[in-house]
């Protein structure tokens, strides 16, 4: 499997994981709030960020979800609702997403930068 086949697997799955993030509240019946709205909020941005990614591959895109995964992450603590459903939701998939953000990133990455002109 070639860099730009791992890229587009990375941002499918991404894809998948947004949808289930943004219908999470009603697939796991979570109460109303900041479980609701953050869900719904972080979820469209991997989305549109994951669709994209997979329209015109660009560094930023996978930065920006990246940075999306880790909101989504302490989302719970910040926001008050660690102790519930949500939380559990939100930490698994806000981990997978940031992983597979930077493992993209990884792939993305000048794989010889430290050879000079006179190698």
């Amino acid at each position: 499997m070639d860099d730009w086949s791992s890229v587009r697997f990375c941002d499918v799955v991404n894809l998948i994981l947004s949808g289930v993030l943004f219908f999470s509240p009603w697939l796991f019946d979570l109460s109303s709030g900041a479980p609701w709205q953050t869900a719904s909020i972080v979820g469209i941005v991997i989305a549109v960020m994951s669709i994209a990614a997979l329209a015109a591959f660009a560094i930023w895109e996978e930065w920006f979800i990246l940075i999306a995964g880790l909101a989504l992450i302490v989302s719970p603590w910040l926001l008050g609702f660690q102790n519930s459903d949500a939380m559990s939701i939100d930490v698994v998939i806000g981990v997978i997403v940031a992983a597979l953000a930077a493992f993209e990133v990884w792939l993305a990455r000048d794989p010889e930068p430290w050879i000079t002109a006179g190698q």
